[in-house]
């Protein structure tokens, strides 16, 4: 009996030695790393980490466009069993996440731009894309009405989205139109959906659109097919901003700002407080401004020599109130 408890410990002080030492980390990525730095910066942030990371080791799946194909995808990657921590991204993973870890109950999930509060085996860490969608909206209220080049009388500003979902709903659209009011109450949003995420012929179609019938900026979120939006906004001499990654160099005349997500710092610090015992699986974080998750690029030299001073510094003025606390947003349930 004495051989048999000792027997145990070794066996439970390997396994701690293993897991401190040489974490297998699976990356799930819902759609493709290309084109997507939400996908892609998830994926450098594991990278970063095993790279720090004596024996560990990584690898990295691309499910596809098809979101029906998900859930299957996400169980087949699972149920290798290779992986002590599988990372994902996107605000409707925490449904397929929360599904497998009832048939894998101890695999454990990080789960990043989504909420998913009680499951033992999920972390997740939602964006306040209420903050995102403000500062965004508020730049490109402030621009329209300037009277600077390449705008119009017109209080009309564009957003062209691959798809609709909840996160788009409830987040994205009424922060960006909540900024714009702030601006004006008489702002209209122009809203077209794309379909897909990699369409960049029909981005640069409806960005024609858009700007044909008034608006002067466009947000576009719409993966790889926003390149479209870019050439047309380079060949009309008008205006995109941008969430998520910073684009500026795509097109720095015509980028005005570009207020980004932190993907790769949130999974590489999750990643490593999970590998070192910290991260408290079960629960679910908002993050926004105030934690150093979203950021406006207001320092980098295109947007201080596109847009005018004085812009900037009402824009600053309103990035300040939330991260003071002085202006708050509610994060609906998705």
């Amino acid at each position: 009996m004495r051989r048999f408890i000792i027997a145990s410990l070794v066996a439970i002080l390997t396994s701690t030695a293993l897991w401190a030492q040489a974490p297998r980390i699976g990356v799930f990525v819902p759609g493709a790393r290309d084109g997507s730095p939400i996908y892609d910066n998830m994926a450098k942030g594991a990278e970063r980490l095993v790279s720090e990371t004596p024996g560990a080791s990584l690898r990295v799946t691309e499910a596809g466009f098809n979101q029906a194909e998900w859930k299957e995808k996400l169980i087949s990657f699972v149920a290798s069993g290779k992986f002590d921590i599988v990372i994902t991204s996107n605000p409707s993973m925490p449904e397929l996440v929360n599904e497998a870890s009832k048939i894998f109950p101890k695999q454990r999930f990080i789960c990043l731009d989504g909420y998913l509060a009680g499951n033992s085996s999920v972390y997740s860490a939602l964006y306040n894309q209420l903050e995102q969608g403000y500062v965004t909206g508020y730049l490109s209220g402030l621009v329209s009405i300037s009277g600077m080049k390449g705008t119009n009388p017109e209080k009309k500003i564009g957003m062209i989205i691959g798809q609709n979902y909840p996160a788009m709903e409830k987040m994205i659209i009424p922060g960006f139109l909540k900024g714009l009011t702030a601006v004006d109450p008489g702002f209209q949003l122009d809203i077209r959906v794309l379909g897909n995420w990699y369409d960049a012929a029909k981005a640069a179609e409806l960005s024609r659109s858009l700007y044909a019938q008034g608006a002067d900026i466009i947000l576009p979120i719409c993966g790889s097919a926003s390149q479209g939006a870019v050439r047309v906004a380079q060949e009309t001499g008008k205006y995109l901003v941008f969430f998520d990654d910073d684009e500026f160099a795509r097109a720095p005349d015509n980028i005005l700002g570009c207020t980004v997500l932190h993907q790769e710092e949130l999974a590489y610090r999750s990643l490593k407080a999970a590998i070192e015992e910290r991260l408290q699986f079960g629960k679910a974080e908002i993050v926004g401004m105030k934690e150093g998750y979203i950021e406006f690029l207001n320092k980098n030299p295109s947007y201080i020599k596109n847009v005018p001073e004085s812009i900037r510094i009402k824009v600053d003025a309103v990035i300040q109130s939330i991260k003071s606390g002085r202006l708050t947003f509610q994060v609906p349930s998705l």
